[in-house]
């Protein structure tokens, strides 16, 4: 391969996932809704389909691959059954294994999806993998860091002195529910060499302990942190960007038909705006282009599957209607 365009970090997986039929939404329009389903109890399901090589940063991975990008994945699998189909899946995405490590001894990550309506919750166990920084032959262009397991915070820190020694190389950071709980400060180093900083919501309101009704606020309090371009996706409202200097808001593309399963949404998103700016394209470009992915993903099963080709996506955004705009926000 040449120079890597797109080097994604973060742990893979295997996912089943799991159709309910017989369930039911408590404080449906509460902060946190509950999914409930009889107890002691045998309860029919409807379907099981099971997605290898998944997670945040597999997913941007195969995104990358799929938009024409050199693209790669450093992440590690069990010496097992579920380990070899993850590395096959990435080999026929188009997606270098190079880096990708098989830990002997070790089981590969299997996570469960329990797959309700259109949304999901999902139950999952990272491994304990011996996470370290490879020897990269030459710099990519950009670093993806993405979900990994509660006790890589040395990876993070060893990363982060990475970045600093190879400034030419850009990061992105999407970060997974282990890491917002490490906090800023454990951090530092990592927010303060970002490129691209992508959350949804509610994840930027927790990051910041702040308001998540106050968008511009949550803006500013993210660049505070060191991240160059901020983003903050808000599910069918579309998404806030801010490049430093102006705010702006994208809708959500059109809708197709109704989301079939939201899963990989905003891994979509993230990997798609990145995957643009790593293809030359401009900011504002790069940020029509995330939502037509993130539509065409929630079409298909599992975060991989409605990923498009740069042709596909380029037809979506030629057929989008005049509403279909960037705007900015104060």
């Amino acid at each position: 391969m040449s120079q890597i365009d797109f080097l994604a970090i973060g742990d893979i997986v295997t996912e089943p996932f799991i159709r309910l039929k017989e369930a039911e939404i408590l404080d449906r329009d509460g902060a946190e809704p509950k999914l409930a389903m009889r107890w002691g109890d045998k309860i029919p399901y409807e379907s099981a389909t099971v997605c290898a090589a998944v997670g945040n940063a597999s997913n941007a991975a195969v995104s990358a691959a799929r938009l024409g990008l050199n693209s790669a994945l450093r992440a590690y699998v069990g010496d097992d059954t579920y380990g070899r189909e993850d590395i096959d899946v990435l080999t026929h995405e188009n997606v270098s294994t190079e880096f990708i490590v098989t830990e002997a001894g070790k089981k590969s990550n299997y996570h469960y999806v329990l797959w309700y309506e259109q949304d999901r919750t999902i139950l999952v166990k990272h491994e304990e993998f011996s996470y370290s920084v490879p020897e990269i032959a030459e710099s990519p262009k950009w670093l993806y860091l993405s979900s990994l397991a509660d006790h890589s915070l040395p990876y993070h820190q060893a990363w982060g002195t990475w970045l600093k020694e190879h400034p030419e190389t850009k990061l992105a950071f999407q970060p997974g529910t282990f890491q917002m709980k490490l906090g800023i400060e454990a951090l530092k180093d990592l927010y303060e060499s970002t490129e691209v900083f992508v959350v949804n919501r509610d994840e930027a309101a927790r990051i910041l302990s702040g308001d998540r009704d106050d968008i511009p606020a949550l803006l500013t309090g993210l660049h505070a942190l060191g991240p160059k371009t901020v983003i903050v996706t808000d599910n069918t409202n579309g998404a806030y960007a801010s490049d430093g200097t102006k705010s702006y808001h994208v809708p959500m593309y059109p809708d197709q038909p109704m989301a079939y399963e939201r899963t990989g949404a905003g891994d979509a998103f993230a990997s798609t705006f990145v995957s643009a700016l790593a293809l030359g394209l401009s900011f504002e470009d790069a940020l029509l282009w995330a939502p037509i992915n993130s539509m065409a993903v929630v079409q298909k099963i599992g975060a991989q599957a409605g990923l498009l080709t740069r042709e596909e996506l380029e037809k979506f955004l030629a057929d989008a209607p005049p509403s279909y705009k960037i705007e900015s926000i104060a």
